[in-house]
């Protein structure tokens, strides 16, 4: 069994030797504002900082429905951290948009398609995810590397073997702040029309919608982390 102290070495380490060996420019980390991928954002600042080849990147995907609390942590976050932050929005209008009424084409054009802009506007050629082998039965199979070629680029997965307590332990550890949802009991964060407080029983994403999570596979084969 791996301890937290195992799981931070093995991904301080595979974001070190990222950064000594392509361009740091490249490296973008995909920033939901989420408590997962703000413990990606922080280790490569880290990283980063101590190889003196800052500032650390990010992509940050506001799809227009985000909760309001999100995207002011992410911008107060941003700021403190000194984050070079792209933020990718979808061309297609919301007035009148059907949100979430079909989930597949929904997270298509507000997630997917300014996910791959994005990439290709930055010039990222390694994306950092904040995905965790054991929040959902479709990441089990996830790999740390992954190719991708629409655009050309690779995933990179840093914290897949971590838990939801690692992370938490990780914030504890460091301090890191993290969005005020999380104090009012919501456990996974997602666009608000598809995100709600999780019930006592269910899993760590029980509160996303469960229509969404029926197509998180094909969603990751069309592009999404």
């Amino acid at each position: 069994m791996l301890t937290l102290d195992d799981k931070i070495a093995g991904t301080e380490s595979l974001l070190r030797i990222l950064a000594e060996n392509i361009d740091p420019a490249g490296i973008r980390v995909a920033w939901t504002g989420g408590k997962d991928s703000t413990v990606v954002l922080f280790i490569l600042k880290a990283v980063l900082d101590n190889l003196g080849m800052g500032p650390v990147r990010a992509i940050n995907l506001d799809t227009g429905c985000k909760f309001p609390e999100i995207v002011e942590f992410r911008d107060m976050l941003a700021a403190l951290w000194g984050v070079d932050l792209h933020v990718a929005r979808p061309t297609v209008s919301l007035e009148g948009y059907p949100l979430a009424a079909d989930p597949l084409s929904c997270c298509r054009n507000l997630k997917v398609e300014p996910l791959k802009r994005a990439i290709v506007e930055t010039g990222a050629t390694h994306v950092l995810t904040g995905i965790r082998f054991d929040e959902h039965p479709d990441r089990a199979g996830r790999r740390s590397e992954e190719q991708r070629n629409d655009p050309p680029h690779y995933m990179i997965n840093p914290i897949l073997e971590w838990t939801e307590t690692d992370i938490w332990a990780f914030h504890a550890r460091f301090n890191l702040p993290h969005c005020e949802l999380y104090e009012q009991g919501y456990r996974s964060l997602g666009c608000k029309p598809c995100t709600k407080r999780p019930d006592g029983a269910g899993g760590e994403r029980s509160g996303r919608d469960d229509s969404k999570e029926a197509v998180l596979s094909t969603l990751t084969s069309l592009g999404y982390f």
